[in-house]
């Protein structure tokens, strides 16, 4: 059994962390709850060492922490690492129109201010690359390739933030990909990209490219917008 778990450790561990993450973001196990380690290796069958793989990963992402005679507590929502994007998945999966509203407002917010400034510092490089993403974009767009054109939008909405010289704002790629991503997983993308949303991607490469700040910031903010009204629209129809 120990050299079973052992081996499977790995497979075995992103499985349970799964099963644990949707749980804990579905209120299964509420705040304050406690996850006794003598409980999960009785229901999942696995090794304590298992289990304290399995309880680090969730402890990373802020869901729980450890206290000593009391187990595994489950820590207030407030505290949650909700950048995670394990947990941005789960929440998606488990609270999926709040979520993404959630989600589209602190793109709404970062991402419109984020061209603004990349078409201030953007380099001839990044320029370049967005210039072309865009036009990949619509092809791709034309063609129905809907798992290219995700690859290439994710690539361009990444750049953008790299290119606002901004940081913080460039941390955020991870969340933009993971919502672009769960769009098109779930089916909440159109079969043929919105002509307007080609427009206006090329619109901000070409705005970034000629160091119109505003312009990029008012088309990104529409682009915002539309993702949102579109995925909306698209949930409602799927939920009906």
């Amino acid at each position: 059994m120990a050299a079973n778990g052992a081996r499977l450790s790995g497979g075995l561990h992103g499985k349970i962390v799964d099963v644990l993450g949707r749980e804990i973001s579905a209120g299964t196990h509420p705040p304050g709850s406690v996850l006794r380690v003598e409980d999960l290796e009785q229901r999942f069958g696995i090794s304590r060492s298992v289990v304290r793989e399995v309880v680090r990963t969730l402890a990373s992402i802020r869901l729980v922490v450890g206290r000593q005679r009391i187990g595994i507590v489950v820590r207030p929502r407030e505290e949650w690492n909700t950048f995670d994007p394990m947990l941005i998945r789960w929440l998606l999966e488990v609270d999926r129109t709040n979520q993404v509203k959630t989600l589209v407002e602190l793109r709404t917010a970062v991402e419109p201010v984020a061209a603004g400034a990349a078409a201030q510092r953007a380099d001839a490089e990044q320029v370049a690359e967005l210039a072309r993403l865009a036009a990949r974009m619509g092809e791709l767009a034309s063609a129905g390739a809907l798992e290219e054109f995700l690859d290439a939008d994710v690539a361009f909405h990444s750049l953008v933030l790299r290119a606002s010289g901004n940081e913080m704002f460039a941390q955020l790629h991870e969340v933009v990909r993971e919502v672009l991503r769960w769009r098109t997983e779930q089916g909440l993308m159109p079969a043929r990209p919105e002509p307007r949303a080609i427009e206006l991607h090329s619109e901000i490469a070409r705005c970034i490219g000629e160091g119109h700040g505003q312009r990029a910031e008012d088309a990104t903010r529409e682009l915002v917008a539309e993702a949102l009204h579109g995925t909306l629209e698209l949930l409602d129809t799927s939920e009906t």
